[in-house]
């Protein structure tokens, strides 16, 4: 494979360690559920190295993502997804098929050359969450196993380590104490097998947080408890004191590990971030508000109060851009975690490693033509609930949400809104904007105030996770947002 990166570049990325914060292993989470995502090559060299990013979190092996990490000196972590756990835990041979042809013909120990330098395999994501039962719990174990296997027999079982990401709710408290905090009762078994194997492999557990849901459910922690604000009250429990819910999920996983008999075994945070879009306080400046913090308190390397000057090996920022297909179930702000909008616009700034300058855009974005779908007023609207259902269904319809961006543009603005995410994410074919003669094309913009509506961009192909997961989505879409054509 041919690498279009700079040598000089190349030389920089290596010899100077990324640390703008004093912290020397932070990364983003580059995420592949959009519908018409950025080609590879552009997120490489105009977001990732230019912005002087080191690390990089994938939730599958894309082959043109990985191909367009070759020669960059970026470290990866490579995800399998939790479809693929069952044939993986079944399967020696699927399992040296996949190592094969996701991680050997890729591999280089410092990524450079041709070569992608895969640090990390993340056996599943979040496998073990609550609403998912015994779904994939029986096989994550065994997957694991078998990938190590055939890791070692390619002779790169000392060069990849294996990682497990779970989510918070593998523990559980009655309070907001971490000391009180342990793995579920239903997960005793499992995860005595699960961090067996993390020691034996030498991996950490790996946690994924997702610090706005639980402000969202917990009434008793403020805001600024959870965005890093000093004025926020301190929570005590026992001779510790807690001024953020950061350091409170990473001891609760500290109290569960010690009392689980692996006291001693590293943490790495997968996952961690704050949305901009689609719910009440998703937004763009407490998203600045909380990475300030959050780098501010990584800065300073005081770890937490259980692990004093022990933080975190590693931790990955979620996420790079948003993702319009992303699974919505935690709530319809999942989609807008991004520091770059879809088309690779920063939507506020902060030090990823470029240092002092502002965050690097994405140039000559290949947009589609400069026009949009809207609702034809004169037409009769009174059954456009079912189209506005259509449209959602495999469209992005979340800023409609309560407390989103496109919240209080009324109807039947809103109705526009829906239909011109749906023509959009057909690529802008007449079609995609029919809705039954509803649909009107036009050249002038619609957007409202802070509403954008968006034109999408040119690919040359969908992404295929989106492809498999299409109907799913479509059912999850199609209850949440038909209650928002009136609001």
């Amino acid at each position: 494979m041919r690498s279009d990166h700079h040598p000089v570049t190349l030389l920089l990325l290596l010899l100077v360690s990324w640390n703008p914060n004093g912290v020397s292993a932070v990364g983003v989470n580059w995420g592949l559920d959009s519908s018409n995502p950025l080609p590879p090559s552009k997120v490489v060299n105009e977001l990732l190295l230019p912005n002087g990013v080191t690390r990089v979190k994938l939730p599958d092996a894309d082959p043109g993502v990985l191909q367009s990490l070759s020669g960059s000196g970026i470290g990866v972590i490579v995800g399998i997804r939790n479809d693929m756990l069952r044939n993986l835990s079944q399967s020696k041979k699927a399992a040296a098929s996949w190592v094969h042809d996701n991680v050997t013909r890729y591999f280089s120990d410092n990524g450079a050359g041709s070569g992608v330098r895969i640090d990390y395999i993340a056996v599943g994501d979040e496998p073990f969450l609550l609403s998912y039962g015994q779904q994939y719990q029986p096989h994550v174990i065994n997957a694991a196993t078998n990938i190590g296997i055939a890791l070692k027999a390619a002779k790169l079982s000392d060069r990849i380590k294996l990682i497990i990401p779970c989510s918070s709710d593998v523990y559980q408290t009655n309070s907001s104490r971490p000391s009180k905090a342990q793995f579920r009762p239903d997960l005793n078994t499992t995860m005595v097998d699960l961090l067996s194997f993390l020691s034996n492999h030498s991996s950490p557990f790996v946690l994924n947080m997702n610090l706005f849901s639980s402000f969202q459910h917990n009434k008793n922690l403020s805001l600024d408890f959870h965005l890093f604000q000093l004025t926020s009250k301190p929570l005590t429990d026992g001779h510790s004191k807690y001024d953020n819910y950061f350091d409170l999920s990473i001891d609760s996983l500290v109290s569960s590990l010690s009392k689980a008999g692996f006291s001693g075994m590293e943490i790495m945070v997968g996952k961690v971030g704050w949305p901009t879009d689609g719910a009440l306080n998703a937004t763009s400046a407490n998203a600045q508000i909380f990475m300030q913090g959050l780098f501010d308190h990584l800065k300073a390397k005081a770890g937490s109060p259980l692990r004093p000057k022990r933080p975190p090996t590693e931790i990955y920022l979620f996420t790079l851009l948003d993702e319009n297909q992303f699974i919505i179930t935690t709530g319809n702000f999942e989609r807008h975690y991004g520091i770059f909008t879809f088309d690779g616009q920063a939507k506020y700034n902060m030090d990823l490693g470029q240092g002092s300058r502002p965050l690097n855009n994405v140039h000559e974005v290949n947009y589609l033509d400069q026009k949009w779908c809207v609702v034809n007023n004169n037409k009769d609207l009174s059954n456009v609930t079912a189209s506005v259902s259509q449209a959602c269904a495999s469209a992005d319809c979340s800023s409609l949400s309560p407390g989103g961006s496109c919240a209080g543009i009324g109807w039947p603005v809103n109705v526009s809104y829906a239909f011109n995410n749906y023509f959009q994410a057909n690529g802008q074919s007449q079609e995609g904007c029919d809705f039954n003669g509803l649909g009107l094309i036009t050249t002038v913009d619609p957007s409202v105030g802070d509403c954008r509506f968006v034109i999408g961009l040119r690919t040359s192909g969908s992404n295929s996770y989106y492809q498999r997961s299409a109907v799913l989505q479509r059912v999850v879409s199609l209850f949440a947002f038909a209650f928002l054509v009136y609001v």
